[in-house]
C-alpha cells in the first residue's frame, strides 16, 4: 500500500488556479498531484533559502521565451 496522504485545503486567486489546470493537464497529471510536486519542490527550496525572505531574493531568472509570454 502507499504512503498515507493528508488533505490539504488552499485559497488560491481564480486566475492562479486556472494557469495550474492548464500547466496539469499540459504535463499530463492532476491537481492534486500537480500540487504535491510544486509544493515539495517549495518546501525543499525554502528550506535550502532559510527564510521566505532569502527564498524570494534568489529569483530564478526567466527565459526569453518566459519573458516573452507574460
Amino acid at each position: 500500500m502507499g504512503e498515507w496522504k493528508a488533505p490539504l485545503s488552499l485559497r488560491v486567486h481564480q486566475a492562479l488556479r486556472t494557469d495550474i489546470e492548464a500547466l496539469a493537464a499540459r504535463e499530463k497529471r492532476s491537481l492534486s498531484n500537480l500540487g504535491e510536486l510544486i509544493l515539495e519542490w517549495g518546501i525543499q527550496q525554502l528550506k535550502a533559502a532559510g527564510s521566505t525572505d532569502q527564498l524570494l531574493k534568489s529569483k530564478i531568472p526567466l527565459s526569453a521565451h518566459d519573458r516573452h509570454q507574460r
